[in-house]
């Protein structure tokens, strides 16, 4: 029970009930439903809390059902709670009993899913969910010192095919530049100078020059095509005002206890800080390789991720490596600083091995893949990575290698495919979360309802060719009654 509201994690459409009679068992939130173990799962989801503190967590069913509607229809959160109002099938979804018009939470409460909903948590239902059956559970896996030992000959055949990739998931920042950012910390430093003033004990508030420097910033941004040494003339300027804040903010915070601050401000007068220290070095060496370079002042893990694409060439967000096996995909690594994703690979394959007893037969990845360390590594164990040779490319080409490359091409479609859906459909292509956590869970949560969603897409197409059958064989049936019946007359 849950308030007024009774919530079940295994709840039949037969006990739920709604105005409008008894449900369609064909629907897909029923389909939904019926397809994710809510029992089995529930103590993976409240293990995330502590027990003795803090009120009791809603159940499990109701949080990932209301992140499956979001992440399903692209609504924003109150549509999402304005939905469950009004829809029976989303009702039975997150596991209430009867239909009712009150939303069962706030719209705050949704944050909190995310929040509190892990992008393990979420990356471990989606592997549970749809990755194949391994070997035995009974029999522990491999350890890594066992691993080492083995030898080829040793091993089971090589099965199935492991698809590799990566992409960037930008977030929902403007366009960072470094006049703008500059900016930015500026006026944040002069809130909070006005924070501090009234408990501190001079008389006069800091001179902070504050119209001038917006007048200065609303010149150079009038100019739409602005000269390196205008852009250079603009940082400077705002770098002397933020320093100047800084320098005020410090003798300030002698006298006046830092906790006068909001936990927010405190936190973007930290990031202040580093930023003005890798611009300060910018401007000065006239270095734009900046490690660690912060490109937004209210999300400061969000690092620029060099992708090389003709339409984008450098994107703002986290980098994403996944894995795909039997068309489903799953989060391989989450990692909002660039990484070499061919690093991955090695591991990737050890975890096959561990989970289902066996190598891959093939690899089908980019061709920055194929190093020498994950080649030798493919060829000690019978696994063919896709892709040319190393070297100088041959004169003479053969053909039944070619053809097979044409394959290789031909499949990679399917995880060009995912991110593209991914992009399109389900919002990667703009992670819209304003927390860290919740952007992860996002991320996880776009490919756990892309499994899904291929799964309904099975599901029906195998329930359409058994009507299919169905109707031939009653044809067939209702044909040969006929007949039989002429010969009889006849």
């Amino acid at each position: 029970m849950f308030g007024m509201y009774r919530v079940d994690h295994q709840i039949s459409i037969e006990e739920f009930i709604s105005p409008l009679g008894k449900l369609n068992p064909s629907n897909r939130w029923v389909k939904i439903a019926d397809m994710i173990p809510w029992r089995k799962l529930e103590p993976k989801y409240a293990a995330v809390f502590s027990g003795d503190t803090g009120a009791p967590a809603l159940p499990f069913r109701m949080a990932m059902g209301t992140l499956i509607l979001k992440q399903m229809t692209g609504n924003s959160d109150d549509e999402v709670l304005l939905g469950i109002t009004e829809n029976p099938y989303h009702q039975f979804l997150i596991g209430l009993h009867e239909f009712t018009n009150e939303a069962p939470f706030t719209q705050r409460q949704i944050t909190n899913f995310r929040k509190y909903m892990p992008q393990s948590l979420i990356d471990e239902v989606n592997e549970i969910l749809f990755a194949p059956k391994g070997k035995d559970d009974d029999i522990p896996p491999p350890s890594d010192e066992e691993l080492e030992r083995e030898k080829p000959e040793n091993l089971p055949p090589n099965e199935g095919t492991l698809l590799f990739d990566a992409t960037c998931a930008p977030a929902n920042i403007t366009y960072p530049t470094d006049v703008n950012l500059l900016n930015e910390a500026r006026e944040i430093t002069e809130e909070i100078i006005d924070t501090l003033y009234p408990y501190t004990d001079v008389e006069r508030k800091p001179r902070t020059y504050r119209q001038e420097a917006r007048r200065r910033y609303l010149n150079f941004i009038k100019n739409r095509k602005p000269r390196k040494n205008a852009i250079r003339k603009a940082i400077g300027q705002q770098l002397r005002y933020v320093k100047r804040n800084l320098s005020h903010i410090e003798k300030q915070l002698e006298t006046v206890p830092k906790e006068i601050l909001s936990t927010r401000q405190q936190q973007r007068l930290e990031t202040i800080k580093i930023l003005y220290v890798q611009q300060e070095t910018k401007y000065l060496t006239k270095n734009n390789a900046i490690p660690d370079r912060i490109v937004s002042l209210h999300q400061p893990w969000v690092r620029p991720i060099v992708r090389g694409k003709a339409n984008a060439s450098v994107e703002f967000g986290a980098k994403v490596s996944i894995k795909m096996i039997d068309g489903y995909g799953f989060v391989d690594k989450t990692d909002w600083n660039a990484y070499a994703e061919e690093a991955l690979l090695i591991p990737a394959l050890l975890d096959y091995r561990r989970k289902y007893g066996c190598y891959p037969k093939a690899v089908i990845a980019d061709r920055h893949y194929r190093n020498r360390k994950n080649l030798a590594f493919c060829k000690k164990w019978d696994i063919r990575l896709s892709g040319p040779r190393l070297g100088r490319p041959p004169k003479l080409t053969d053909p039944a290698l070619k053809k097979l490359e044409r394959q290789d091409a031909s499949a990679r479609n399917a995880v060009e495919g995912k991110f593209g859906e991914g992009k399109t459909r389900y919002g990667l292509d703009r992670i819209m979360m304003r927390l860290q956590a919740t952007a992860e869970t996002t991320i996880s949560m776009v490919f756990l309802c892309m499994n899904i969603k291929r799964r309904l897409r099975q599901l029906f197409a195998f329930l359409w060719l058994w009507a299919k059958w169905l109707f031939a064989h009653a044809q067939k049936t209702i044909c040969c009654h006929f007949e039989l019946v002429g010969a009889v007359f006849s």
